[in-house]
């Protein structure tokens, strides 16, 4: 790791912690690890191979907003340079509307709006995105929460000139994510996940960046309520991930089921 992408890792890292060391006492938190395991597809080199990532997961409240944040490490075992060992992450801090002003702002199934400011890093690439948004919060029989985001994807890496992917220009994202439990019979399950699309764009050497689909549902089950009785530990089961055009290259595709296990804190 360059020292260009360690300082640029300790300042993520700082302000992950500034934020929740400025976070109220009444503060609620949930940390989780992930492990997953399946077959991804190389955009750039058109190989699929076994890929193991390995995720730190928190999401949290404050009296104002919410913050949701998360690590992968990826390791593919592979030998094209994309994701052999590599780290990668989001951060999406945002301020409820509602709670600012001290009042509901419901209006039918609108639950809430927020400002969001998001960022996305990743270390190998030397890549790093600022999406500035708006989300809606959605009231849903069955769901713990239904989220729609609309930001700006806007490039701030280095670029080539300084060892990293090409630039891109800006575009923007629409994302929807949510999570819902459910039980069948005696047995507890959690259906949750996200799916995004993102503009195209022209990186910095001219060439065309397609805009993609991301959808990454995921089913597990309870196991520790089943071992037990009192559950919401930990979870087994599956994500498929559905990603057209992936990272932008047109016809490179990923549309594969992976082993998915969860520990949470």
């Amino acid at each position: 790791m360059s020292v260009t992408r360690l300082r640029g890792s300790l300042r993520l890292a700082a302000a992950a912690a500034a934020l929740v060391l400025a976070a109220p006492a009444g503060a609620s938190a949930q940390m989780e690890f992930h492990y997953q395991y399946g077959k991804l597809t190389g955009p750039f080199s058109g190989e699929s191979t076994y890929t193991s990532i390995l995720t730190l997961q928190h999401a949290g409240q404050w009296s104002h907003g919410d913050s949701f944040f998360f690590v992968d490490l990826l390791n593919d075992g592979g030998g094209d340079g994309f994701n052999e060992k590599n780290a990668y992450g989001e951060w999406y801090p945002t301020l409820s509307i509602g709670k600012l002003a001290g009042r509901s702002i419901q209006a039918g199934p609108l639950r809430d709006v927020a400002v969001i400011g998001g960022i996305n890093f990743d270390i190998d690439a030397n890549v790093f995105k600022y999406l500035p948004g708006v989300r809606m919060s959605w009231s849903a029989p069955g769901f713990l929460f239904l989220n729609t985001d609309v930001t700006a994807f806007i490039d701030a890496s280095s670029g080539v000139e300084r060892g990293g992917a090409p630039k891109t220009g800006d575009s923007f994202m629409f994302d929807v994510s949510w999570g819902a439990p459910f039980d069948a019979g005696a047995q507890s399950f959690l259906f949750t996940g996200h799916a995004e699309y993102i503009g195209g764009v022209t990186d910095e050497l001219g060439n065309d960046l397609k805009g993609w689909i991301l959808a990454q549902p995921q089913l597990v089950w309870d196991v520790s309520k089943a071992i037990n009785g009192v559950g919401n530990q930990l979870f087994v089961g599956i994500e498929y991930q559905y990603w057209s055009n992936k990272l932008g290259v047109s016809g490179q595709d990923d549309n594969v089921v992976q082993a998915l296990v969860i520990w949470r804190l």
